[in-house]
């Protein structure tokens, strides 16, 4: 299973940083050509991006790279340089308006960057193209163009993020949620990852190594999670082999959908031990 507790962006530009994530504890990196690259940096950003793939080795992690996007000056240049590049999982594609706009060649998955109103009106129709692998969230744009302001419980966004994550799970996709930006806040971070992770997040985009650990820690199972899957389990196949239906555990009825989500926690507590 794809593991993606965590999503770091890191500028394309900058050496010392594309090192130093081959080192950090994320799930995914997401190297940025768009948004954190200087326009006069575009060019030498590709090349060292190209480079530095080649020659680091980042191990288990997701390796995702944001192009500039189709209707400027460098987006088709970073699709020739990285759309075959054997260092990379994945193209993610900025300012998704609609399906047309998931094209790249090569064969590599892409994932969509929904930061526009239109880009929520059409996400199931994105979701359900082919070659998407997943839904990344564009919070800052999204505030922006829709004329909505910060507030904690995010009440501006609300409605993007339900009409993403449906059409994400519509299509069997994964869903990231947008960054936070105070990356000093850490308690801001961590009631951000959690109305994230209960609204059904696969995992967060970050924009600072100091995120890391909130966000691995949150979007994984606990061990009280754990545990009560494993005993959920145990009850369920216990009440079959009696002839029954349905289980009792601590005083609630258990059914077969409780076992898929038990599976799903045990699943990913295993993915993530595997990353240690």
């Amino acid at each position: 299973m794809n593991l993606v507790r965590s999503a770091l962006y890191i500028p394309g530009s900058k050496a010392r940083a594309l090192e130093k994530a081959a080192t950090l504890p994320c799930d995914a990196i997401l190297f940025d050509l768009e948004d954190a690259v200087a326009p006069q940096e575009k060019a030498a950003a590709r090349s060292l991006l190209a480079q530095m793939l080649d020659e680091v080795d980042y191990g288990p992690r997701l390796r995702l790279v944001r192009v500039n996007g189709a209707a400027t000056d460098w987006g088709a240049a970073d699709l020739d340089a990285f759309a075959d590049h054997p260092g990379v999982d994945g193209i993610l594609l900025p300012k998704v308006d609609g399906a047309g706009d998931l094209q790249a060649p090569g064969t590599k998955p892409l994932w969509a960057m929904m930061e526009t109103p239109l880009a929520l009106l059409n996400a199931p129709a994105i979701a359900a193209h082919p070659r998407l692998r997943g839904l990344v969230m564009g919070t800052n744009d999204l505030l922006k163009d829709l004329g909505a302001r910060f507030r904690p419980d995010r009440a501006g966004l609300a409605a993007g993020l339900g009409l993403c994550l449906l059409a994400a799970r519509a299509h069997g996709k994964l869903a990231l949620d947008g960054v936070y930006n105070a990356f000093k806040d850490q308690p801001g971070l961590e009631a951000e990852c959690l109305q994230g992770r209960d609204l059904g997040f696969d995992g967060k985009t970050l924009i600072h190594p100091d995120q890391l650990d909130t966000a691995n820690r949150i979007f994984a199972p606990s061990e009280g999670e754990i545990d009560l899957a494993r005993r959920q389990i145990a009850a369920f196949d216990a009440a079959k082999a009696r002839g029954e239906g349905v289980a009792v555990l601590d005083g609630k009825i258990v059914e077969n959908l409780h076992i898929v989500t038990a599976r799903a926690t045990l699943d990913k507590a295993r993915a993530i031990a595997g990353m240690t």
